[in-house]
């Protein structure tokens, strides 16, 4: 059976207010939300249809973005294990198919200055050696799939504050004598020539790694690859309840019930609290909008002087992410609303307009021809985790990328294809590997589920404090 085309009226609309904190219910054979990359991906691959009957799977994986579908790849392709894959709503619905397509050499939201404040030295280099691995597996899948568009070069941090020099330069500093990256950083004058006229930019630092990617068409290269494999992707078939007898995990689905001796989480900012009890309240789902412009006109380019396409950040704790596309648009996200009932709310999307017109104001008033948002899966630590949280149960997650999860998912899905595997790797003792992810810090006082309701008014509260910090100290 092919979903790839569905019938339009055996699709469920798109829901825009959906907000995984609240809502038990994934859905169930939803639409995509309306983005950029779905309007221009073409025709999604061919999958297997929903679940319609009781099945039996060795493995299977929840959720069918990068990290479902990377670890299916790789339990195929490197161990010979043909998992089955359930998604809730269309294939590569969720986190894939929204965010801004940035590929960096990261991991969570902590600088490598704080890893080494964080776990010491000696743990920071490790782990920075594995993260460059996982970017090398993402070069490499993107090199695999070259319809994804790929816009290589580098990484730019753009600090919009005079102040936010310093931190550059420290961050730089060590960058280069700590890891030995080439990392530069550069003057006004030097972004607004070489790269972009950003006239928020007052320097930046240039990292050597970064991609930008058509984010759902290197999806469909994932996808097709699997089935190619032997893997199975189920859309339509959300996992309703679990439970595990005799070693064996029973996946309910509307259509049947799916029994695996091993299961993968991989259901990013999706992920619902009723999903697991090992996965509640571990994240804090965040909404992100995203904006693509119509194409630019070579007086804009030149007004602008966007010569760079590669991927480009701000020092904003709640930071811009934009670039220039393969086709001259400018695609430019940031913060959204605190909750999915107010998602809607036009001044979100106004709020990013803004952002863009201050950077770019020979933008004002430029037709917006695709915007939406989607949820970001934050770790409450700000580092991600693929791990086994409990070792004498097979059920493994991989989460907690806080907006890096584009690059890193790939390799995020090949260490969790090892640890289904039953695969031994020195990387494990990594304490993104090693340690599960924790309940909400309170207040810096308790870390516990019994707080989760109270994390949305911490929330607002800290993004006004960020709002202050960033745009009026």
């Amino acid at each position: 059976m092919d979903l790839s085309t569905p019938n339009p009226s055996l699709l469920r609309p798109y829901d825009p207010q959906y907000d995984p904190l609240v809502d038990a219910n994934p859905g169930r054979g939803t639409d995509y939300a309306p983005t950029y990359w779905v309007a221009s991906a073409g025709r999604p691959p061919a999958d297997d249809g929903p679940i319609d009957r009781d099945v039996d799977a060795d493995v299977v994986i929840v959720g069918s973005g990068f990290t479902g579908l990377a670890t299916a790849l790789f339990l195929a392709r490197e161990h010979g294990i043909r998992a089955t894959v359930l998604e809730a709503n269309r294939a590569v619905w969720g986190c894939t198919s929204r965010n801004g397509g940035q590929g960096q050499n990261a991991s969570g939201r902590l600088y490598r200055s704080q890893w080494i404040e964080r776990w010491g030295k000696d743990v920071a280099l490790k782990l920075d050696a594995e993260i460059r691995a996982g970017f090398q597996t993402f070069k490499d899948l993107v090199a695999e799939f070259p319809e994804c568009e790929p816009q290589p070069g580098g990484h730019l941090y753009i600090a919009h504050r005079a102040r936010k020099v310093a931190f550059l330069a420290h961050e730089a500093k060590v960058m280069r004598e700590v890891f030995g990256y080439d990392a530069q950083l550069l003057t006004a004058d030097e972004v607004r020539r070489r790269y972009v006229d950003d006239v928020e930019s007052h320097g930046a630092l240039h990292e050597p790694d970064g991609i930008g990617v058509h984010p759902l068409k290197l999806a469909f290269g994932y996808l097709r690859r699997a089935r190619e494999l032997g893997v199975k992707v189920h859309p339509a078939s959300p996992v309703t309840g679990m439970e595990t007898r005799g070693g064996v995990h029973y996946l309910k689905t509307p259509g049947g019930t799916v029994r695996a001796r091993a299961v993968g989480f991989a259901t990013g900012g999706y992920t619902s609290n009723a999903l697991h009890p090992s996965l509640a309240s571990k994240i804090m789902p965040i909404l992100s909008n995203s904006l693509v412009t119509r194409p630019l006109t070579d007086d804009e380019l030149a007004a602008t002087n966007f010569r760079t396409t590669e991927v480009i950040t701000d020092t904003r704790t709640l930071r811009f992410y934009y670039r220039r596309l393969p086709d001259n648009r400018v695609q430019i996200g940031s913060r959204s609303a605190i909750t999915g009932a107010d998602a809607p709310n036009p001044r979100h999307m106004q709020m990013l307009v803004d952002g863009l017109h201050r950077k770019f104001p020979a933008l004002r008033g430029i037709g917006i021809d695709h915007s939406w948002w989607g949820w970001v899966d934050v770790a409450h630590d700000m580092m991600p985790r693929v791990t086994q949280p409990d070792p004498a149960e097979q059920v493994f997650y991989a989460l907690g990328y806080g907006g890096n999860g584009v690059s890193f998912s790939a390799h995020a899905g090949r260490r969790m294809a090892q640890r289904i595997a039953g695969r031994k790797d020195d990387s494990f003792q990594l304490p993104i590997y090693n340690s599960p992810l924790e309940y909400p810090n309170v207040m810096g006082l308790v870390r516990s589920r019994a707080f989760a309701p109270f994390r949305r008014i911490g929330q607002r509260g800290l993004y006004r404090w960020y709002y202050m910090r960033d745009e009026r100290a």
